[in-house]
C-alpha cells in the first residue's frame, strides 16, 4: 500500500447520537500507522514519516504477527502514578535520537499500542468497508493478540463514556459513524472528537514582551511557575496589560528564572491577577498543557 493521509476525527461540542453511531475513547498518544506483511513491520505517524527507530517495542510485537495487515491506532505511554496516557512522555520518547536511550527509555516506559481501525487485510483494500465490518475484521484478527497490541472498545451511549471522561479526566471521545468508509485526512462527516477540560485558578503575575508589545501572561499557581498563555487574549487585552503597574523582579515570584522564560523580558507585575483558564492535563513538571484565558479578574475575556 502506498503512504496516505490517515483518517482524522473532527472536533465539535456535540456528540452525535443514533443507530448508526458508536463511540471510544480518545487516547492521548501519538498516531501511529502499522503496515504490517509476515514479520516485515513499517511504522509511520500521522504525516507518514517513518517511526521504527522511535518505537523498537511496538516493532517488535507487530514481527509477531502473522498475516498482512495495514494497521491505525494510537501509541500511548502509562504514567504509573495515574495508570493514564501521559503525552509528556510521548513526547520525550519521540525526540529521543540514540538507539541506546530509546531502547532503555522502551524498556523503563514501553509504548502500548491503542488499535482503532483496520485498513488492509491481506491484499485486501479494507477503505471502502464500512467502519463497522473493518472494525469486527479488526477483533476477530486482534483476538489472540497480546500486549502491548490492544484493540480499543466500543461503545453505545455516547453521553456515558462522556461523563466518565470528563469525571476520570480523560482526554474525550470519538464518535464514529458505523457505515462510514476510511476517508483520508478530514473530508468526511463520520467521525467526530470531543475533548475534555480542566478549568483552573492561577495568577498572572508578568506580561512577556515581544517587540514592545504584549505577547503573552506568565502564570503562577501554588507558588510555581504554571506555564504562559496568549489563547483567549485580544489585542485590546493585550494593550491594557501593558498599561499596568509593573514594579516587580523575578525573585518577588520565584526563586529562579524558570526555564519557559530564560532570556525572555517579562514586565513584573506589582499585583497579581486572578485568572480563569483553561487546559489539557498539567504536566509533570506543573506547566499547564494548552491553556486558554476565560477570564481576568473574574471579568469574562
Amino acid at each position: 500500500m502506498q503512504r496516505f493521509t490517515p483518517m482524522s476525527p473532527i472536533l465539535s461540542t456535540d456528540i452525535p447520537g443514533g443507530d448508526d453511531w458508536v463511540y471510544q475513547l480518545k487516547w492521548d498518544g501519538f498516531r501511529i500507522i502499522a503496515l504490517v506483511d509476515q514479520g516485515r513491520v513499517e511504522l509511520f505517524s500521522k504525516k507518514m514519516l517513518p517511526k521504527n527507530l522511535n518505537y523498537p517495542d511496538l516493532v517488535k510485537a507487530l514481527e509477531k504477527l502473522e498475516g498482512s495487515y495495514v494497521l491505525d491506532g494510537e501509541a500511548v505511554i502509562l504514567d504509573p502514578a495515574t495508570g493514564k496516557p501521559s503525552f509528556q512522555k510521548m513526547q520525550q520518547r519521540d525526540k529521543l535520537t540514540g538507539l541506546g536511550l530509546i531502547n532503555r527509555s522502551a524498556q523503563r516506559e514501553p509504548a502500548h499500542y491503542m488499535l482503532f481501525d483496520l485498513i488492509q487485510l491481506g491484499q485486501e483494500d479494507l477503505r471502502r468497508v464500512s467502519f463497522q465490518e473493518r472494525y469486527k475484521l479488526l477483533q476477530e484478527a486482534g483476538a489472540s493478540w497480546e500486549p502491548p497490541l490492544y484493540v480499543t472498545d466500543l461503545y453505545e451511549d455516547g453521553q456515558a463514556l462522556w461523563d466518565w471522561a470528563e469525571a476520570n479526566a480523560w482526554e474525550g471521545i470519538i464518535s464514529k459513524r458505523l457505515s462510514s468508509p476510511y476517508r483520508s485526512g478530514k473530508d468526511h462527516h463520520d467521525w467526530f472528537k470531543r475533548k475534555t477540560v480542566l478549568r483552573v485558578e492561577a495568577q498572572g503575575v508578568g506580561v512577556l514582551v515581544k517587540e514592545g508589545r504584549a505577547a503573552s501572561l506568565v502564570m503562577r499557581r501554588s507558588g510555581r511557575y504554571f506555564g504562559r498563555v496568549s489563547s483567549g487574549l485580544s489585542q485590546r487585552s493585550k494593550q491594557k496589560l501593558l498599561s499596568l503597574e509593573a514594579g516587580r523582579s523575578l525573585e518577588d515570584y520565584f526563586p529562579a528564572a524558570p526555564e519557559g522564560l530564560r532570556g525572555m523580558d517579562v514586565r513584573w507585575l506589582e499585583e497579581p491577577l486572578p485568572l480563569l483558564v483553561t487546559g489539557r492535563e498539567v504536566t509533570e513538571n506543573g506547566i499547564l498543557r494548552h491553556p486558554k484565558l476565560l477570564s481576568i479578574g473574574g471579568i469574562p475575556l
